[in-house]
């Protein structure tokens, strides 16, 4: 008699990390291209925390930032365990970029926050140790 694979505990929670982990990359590096094509056009009335009214300079951030959220993503999901910690090290990252436009865009830095959050939960209680597609 053969059973089926256990699937490992926590793999929803390593896909879903791993997945936004990659988008919020992806989604980072349009922000900074985005930030590089408007860099002149910015007004007085714009309020950030960081970098006043810089937007070259945050773009530099996000593109690095987005960079290493994707780089962690892939890592995850091959089951680095470097990844794990690279991870959550980026997603904390991620959370505090996202948090600096509270005051232009205050529900999506509060969204982007949790969704990072979430990720720092799922690395931290499930992450290393194996593939995301890998049975026990």
């Amino acid at each position: 008699m053969s059973y089926a694979p256990r699937e490992r505990p926590g793999t929803g929670w390593l896909l879903f990390s791993s997945i936004v982990l990659i988008t919020a990359g992806i989604m980072r590096i349009f922000d900074a291209f985005w930030a590089f094509d408007k860099d002149d056009e910015v007004g007085e009335g714009l309020q950030v925390l960081l970098f006043d009214d810089n937007l070259a300079a945050y773009g530099w951030l996000w593109l690095i930032v987005g960079v290493l959220l994707i780089a962690a993503g892939f890592g995850v999901m091959n089951g680095a365990e470097w990844a794990r910690w690279f991870g959550i090290i980026v997603a904390a990252f991620g959370a505090i970029t996202s948090f600096l436009w509270i005051y232009e865009f205050p529900i999506w830095s509060l969204v982007g926050t949790i969704i990072s959050l979430l990720v720092i939960y799922g690395l931290a209680s499930y992450g290393g140790g194996g593939a995301v597609d890998e049975g026990v």
